[in-house]
C-alpha cells in the first residue's frame, strides 16, 4: 500500500470519528457496558445494546456471544454462574434447578424430585404426610409413624384411645375376655389387658365361692376358694362363720355345731 493510500485511510477515520462526534454520521446507539458509540457490529439484548466483545457475564466476564444467557436485574450472567449464584437448590438431589420448581415444606425441588422419601415414588394427587421436613405418602407415613394397635397391631389413621401405656383403635379397646366394649363402664386392668369387672375378678381369682360374682371389697379365703364375709356360711344352717372357725366336709363348710350332728 502506497503511503498517500494510507494517509487518506487514516483521514477518512478521523473525518468518521469527527462526523460522529459532531452528529453527522448516526451511530446504531450506545455500548451499555462501556457507554460509548456502536459503529460496527453489535449485539441486542434485554433491550439494550453492547459492542460484541462487551456482552459478557457480569460475574466472571466470559464472553456471552449468542451463547445462552440468564438475566438477573438487569444484568446477563453465563448458564454456569447463574446456577451457582441464584439457582434454588433441590432438596432431593442437592442440584441447582434452572427450570422449573416446586416449593414444599419450607424447600425447593425438581417437580420430578419431589417423591415419597421411603418408596420415591411420587404424589400423584399432591398429597403428602410430612415428618422431620420430609415428605412421605400416606402408606409409608402411616406404615412407618403412625401408633399401632395394641389389639389388632394395625396402625391407627384416624381417632385413638390412650390406655394402659399403649394406643388402640376405639373399638378395639374391649374386655380382654369377653370383648365387650366398656362403654362408660370402668375397666380393670390385669397383666397388662383391660378386662371388665366381672372377667377381671375371674381371671384374678376374684369370685365369690359363694354367689358366683366379683368380690371387690373385704374378702374370705378359705379351702383354697374367696368368699364375700357374708356368703361364707353353713351350708347346712346358713350362719355366718368365721375365717378360722369351721369344719369342711364334702367341699363345703360347716358350723362346728352342725358339722358335729351331721357327721359325729
Amino acid at each position: 500500500m502506497q503511503k498517500r493510500e494510507l494517509d487518506d485511510m487514516i483521514s477518512n477515520l478521523k473525518d468518521q470519528m469527527k462526523n460522529v462526534d459532531d452528529g453527522k454520521v448516526a451511530s446504531k446507539g450506545i455500548c451499555n457496558y462501556c457507554k460509548n458509540s456502536i459503529l460496527g457490529e453489535m449485539i441486542t439484548a434485554m433491550g439494550k445494546v453492547y459492542h460484541t466483545d462487551h456482552f459478557i457475564c457480569k460475574n466472571c466476564h466470559a464472553p456471552l456471544g449468542t451463547r445462552a444467557f440468564y438475566e438477573v436485574e438487569g444484568a446477563p450472567h453465563c448458564e454456569k454462574c447463574y446456577k451457582a449464584s441464584f439457582c434454588p437448590i433441590c432438596a432431593h438431589c442437592a442440584q441447582p434447578i434452572a427450570d422449573k420448581a416446586i416449593t414444599a415444606l419450607g424447600k425447593k425441588w425438581h417437580p420430578d424430585h419431589f417423591v415419597c422419601t421411603t418408596c420415591n415414588g411420587p404424589f400423584p394427587n399432591g398429597q403428602f404426610m410430612e415428618r422431620d421436613g420430609k415428605p412421605y405418602c400416606e402408606r409409608d407415613f402411616y406404615g412407618g409413624f403412625a401408633p399401632k394397635c395394641a389389639q389388632c397391631n394395625s396402625s391407627i389413621t384416624g381417632d385413638c384411645l390412650n390406655a394402659l401405656g399403649q394406643t388402640w383403635h376405639p373399638e378395639h379397646f374391649t374386655c380382654a375376655y369377653c370383648h365387650k366394649a366398656f362403654g362408660g363402664d370402668p375397666f380393670h386392668e390385669y397383666q397388662g389387658k383391660p378386662y371388665c369387672e366381672a372377667h377381671y375378678n375371674q381371671v384374678a381369682g376374684s369370685i365369690c365361692a359363694g354367689c358366683q360374682k366379683p368380690i371387690s371389697g373385704r374378702v374370705v379365703a378359705a379351702m383354697g376358694k374367696k368368699f364375700h364375709p357374708e356368703h361364707f356360711v353353713c351350708a347346712f344352717c346358713m350362719s355366718p362363720l368365721a375365717s378360722n372357725a369351721y369344719n369342711e366336709n364334702g367341699g363345703k363348710c360347716y358350723c362346728r355345731g352342725c358339722h358335729t350332728k351331721l357327721f359325729g
